[in-house]
């Protein structure tokens, strides 16, 4: 068994309190408290594919016709709400942060207020798949007023808000809820059917769910991540986090090259691409008919990942229709002590947010110190091995149905792509004022 030590992040304010005392807490999450309670819900519009353009705005029942905005006045305004009420344990507002300098642009922020003075506490990191443990701390044990709003589907097809609706019983709600302990502005967390208990292991429905908060959100500066056990999650109890940030990822800037596929008896809108010219080997995921396409496409990608025991992060990005997907192996070789001591040192945890471009410095001198290279050499370690990398990518291509193409195959196509492409293509029928640049 492999096992880090390290210091968990507190991410509720009853966490510590939860796990010495072992009760509930206050008005919390739990079957205790949850079902006879009342709490703002968002109910989204299902999604209708590529050309819905209604994300992000609903309407509100107690001011027919009057838009809500989704990003702003419920995550980021609700959000504000509860720095007013002094439920963050810092103002992550007065971190420093700056850009890195360097071609790539990576982004660091010294956060001093996540290093706790707790004794560290050991974690196990080989086995990604592990059951939920009511006794340990979990999202249902978290005080309603760090809940922001449910986020559920439409019943009826329309984007609307409740201010104070009645929990129903029927289904296990999803709720948002606050980072107590925030990265960056905004910080939150989509907790999927937080009443069922689910362990960190994504499901189809649940993938889906954090693909819809992407789209609701209608921002590409709004990104939701997940770390899965072994990767840098640390709470065994289904959750995203997601929080603004108005500056480009690194990894969203970085080249990519497409994947080529044999094409098979089902069209595929899908686009899948490795990403190059980055520390960490990663897949990214784009296209698609739909969100729901899209969502089915990686979601099996991550199940296979899990269900064979190779950590990873995501990333959801551009509104939800980017997906970055990285198998990452550095609590392995942390836990294996081959990673250098110059890195262990300064603590960060390389999980979704660092492997972006997103450092998370909690030593000033490390923050004063901070360059490229030194960003390059962390996310290295993350990385798998090109060869295990190669032999993943392989096995992930099975899962979703797909196969890569030999090289030989892949000259062709692109031979028969290029002479194709010197045919003048047809006259359109429209006018030019009518097209639709996409």
């Amino acid at each position: 068994m492999l096992t880090i030590k390290r210091v968990a992040t507190v991410v509720s304010n009853l966490q510590e309190a939860a796990e010495s005392a072992g009760g509930c807490g206050r008005n919390c999450l739990g079957k205790c408290c949850l079902p006879v309670s009342k709490l703002p819900v968002y109910a989204f519009k299902k999604d209708v594919g590529k050309e819905d353009v209604s994300r992000g705005k609903s309407v509100s029942p107690s001011d027919e016709g009057a838009p809500i905005d989704f990003l702003n006045t419920l995550v980021l305004g609700q959000w504000e709400d509860r720095v007013s009420r002094g439920l963050f344990r810092y103002d992550v507002t007065v971190c420093e942060t700056k850009v890195i300098p360097g071609e790539h642009g990576f982004v660091a922020q010294l956060n001093e207020g996540r290093h706790l003075k707790k004794r560290p506490t050991e974690f196990r990191v080989d086995q990604v798949l592990q059951p939920f443990d009511p006794n340990k701390f979990n999202f249902t044990k978290v005080g309603q007023e760090e809940v922001l709003f449910r986020f559920e589907e439409s019943p009826d097809g329309k984007p609307h808000y409740f201010e104070n609706a009645p929990v129903s019983t029927a289904t296990a709600p999803n709720v948002v809820a606050i980072n107590v302990s925030p990265i960056e502005y905004g910080h939150v967390l989509l907790i999927p059917r937080v009443l069922e208990h689910l362990p960190q292991r994504i499901d189809k429905e649940s993938f889906l769910l954090a693909l819809r908060m992407a789209a609701e959100a209608g921002s590409p500066y709004f990104r939701l991540g997940y770390n899965s056990l072994g990767a840098f999650a640390t709470i065994n109890h289904l959750h995203f986090q997601a929080y603004y940030l108005s500056v480009a990822f690194p990894v969203e800037k970085a080249p990519t090259k497409r994947i080529a596929l044999k094409k098979g008896p089902t069209k595929v809108g899908v686009r899948i691409s490795r990403l190059m010219n980055y520390p960490v080997r990663g897949l990214v995921f784009e296209g698609g008919s739909s969100l729901q396409e899209l969502s089915d496409m990686v979601s099996n990608a991550c199940i296979w990942l899990q269900e064979n025991n190779v950590p990873f992060n995501v990333l959801i990005s551009d509104l939800g229709k980017r997906i970055f997907l990285f198998p990452q192996c550095y609590a392995e070789k942390q836990a294996l002590g081959e990673v250098s001591q110059e890195l262990l040192d300064t603590q960060v945890n390389p999980a979704v947010w660092e492997i972006s471009g997103h450092m998370v410095l909690k030593r000033r001198k490390d923050y004063e110190d901070a360059s490229e290279d030194y960003a390059w050499r962390l996310l290295a370690e993350v990385s798998l091995s090109e060869e295990r990398f190669k032999e993943v990518q392989a096995y992930i291509l099975v899962a979703t149905g797909l196969v890569e193409m030999e090289e030989e195959e892949d000259a062709k196509e692109k031979t028969e792509t290029r002479l194709q492409a010197t045919v003048p293509p047809a006259a359109a029928h429209f006018q030019e004022s009518c097209l639709v640049l996409q």
